[in-house]
């Protein structure tokens, strides 16, 4: 506690590093997922192929990918897009099949009613299909954004400021202070992005508290 009161700004420094690049890849990856998604859903020889394929990204190791991006991408090893990058191709890995199956979800009856009162087909997705699909894609969305949260630790290995900075700095000087700080703050930062994301999806789908309240 008393090492945590004498660098109380230089958790916050790190936390705010952490929030950036695990909170900006989960937006960038819904972004992305949702079409993809819908593709999948549309066309159902995509499916397999788009939730498979997409899936198995999520299979590379993350040092792997953090120390590769940079071949890739021509940056420099120490520059946090690659983090940004890698993150975001977690977060889309993990939506895909989310948003495929929370589309999937949706009644035809009620597609059916959509477009006998005349909706186009982008009107009844952003009208009717998406908003229904919000329960489906935000419970996927509180699962990456608590996988983000703890991958993104491991980009401290390679020197970029964040969180994962306390553990290194820990183990390199075997001072369990900063270990046990950094865990902490890791497990408050996911808890705040599933609160965030929970109290959004509800904010998203007043039908349900409606529902709920009846």
């Amino acid at each position: 506690m008393t090492w945590f009161l004498d660098h109380v700004q230089d958790v916050l420094d790190l936390a705010w590093q952490h929030v950036y690049l695990a909170g900006l890849p989960l937006v960038i990856g819904l972004l992305v997922a949702l079409p993809l998604g819908w593709l999948a859903r549309r066309h159902r020889a995509l499916y397999t192929p788009f939730t498979a394929g997409f899936g198995l990204l999520y299979t590379i190791p993350s040092l792997a990918l953090f120390i590769l991006l940079p071949a890739i991408l021509g940056t420099r090893i120490l520059d946090r897009n690659n983090v940004l990058v890698a993150m975001t191709i977690y977060t889309v890995a993990l939506l895909v099949r989310t948003v495929a199956d929370a589309l999937a979800a949706v009644p035809d009856d009620v597609n059916q009613a959509a477009t006998a009162m005349g909706f186009t087909r982008a009107r009844r997705f952003f009208a009717v299909e998406l908003p229904l699909a919000v329960p489906v894609i935000a419970a996927g969305l509180r699962v990456a954004a608590v996988s983000n949260v703890s991958i993104v630790s491991v980009a401290a290995i390679i020197g970029i400021p964040q969180l994962g900075l306390l553990f290194t700095d820990g183990f390199a000087r075997t001072f369990y202070d900063p270990i046990v700080v950094g865990i902490v703050a890791c497990i408050v930062l996911a808890l705040a992005f599933d609160l965030l994301i929970l109290v959004l999806a509800r904010a998203l789908t007043p039908w349900q508290r409606a529902g709920a309240a009846s």
